[in-house]
């Protein structure tokens, strides 16, 4: 089972078609969802610890909004863990809008600098576009080593 960045990093579609494919999406709902349940942070509506700036540092310099640092210092690690990935180009805010155009650049400038096979698509805008997208995405999928996972 390869792990598959996908961009936009909260789109539904995207992480229900890498899953059909026998595949780990990467997406930031399951992040959030770790950083909203975990014992340890404590500070709500803020939710994040003491290390999270520092790692949104490693991504974005100090010199940029303080919002870029923080959802980098969560879309960064996935970037990072990524087998492969899938970039939707164009996409729809229903699709999975991400709501900062500095941070969205800067993620798939990531995607795009890891050694790592990519497909990148255009959001479809007709029923033969869609059609042929979800073909796309499942050829690209198909395409991937599935690994045992040891699970």
């Amino acid at each position: 089972m390869a792990k598959i960045f996908i961009y936009p990093t909260n789109s539904l579609i995207l992480s229900d078609l890498v899953e059909r494919f026998g595949h780990k999406p990467l997406a930031m709902m399951e992040k959030i969802r770790e950083k909203i349940t975990t014992v340890g942070v404590d500070s709500p509506p803020l939710n994040i610890t003491p290390e999270d700036p520092k790692l949104g540092l490693k991504y974005a310099s100090v010199e940029v909004p303080a919002g870029v640092r923080g959802r980098m210092s969560i879309v960064g690690p996935l970037v990072d863990e990524a087998d492969a990935a899938i970039i939707v180009l164009d996409s729809a805010s229903a699709f999975g809008c991400m709501g900062c155009a500095r941070t969205n650049e800067l993620t798939k400038f990531l995607a795009r600098q890891r050694d790592i096979p990519r497909l990148e698509v255009k959001y479809p805008r007709t029923d033969e576009e869609g059609k042929d997208f979800v073909y796309q995405i499942a050829e690209f999928l198909k395409s991937l080593p599935k690994e045992e996972d040891g699970e």
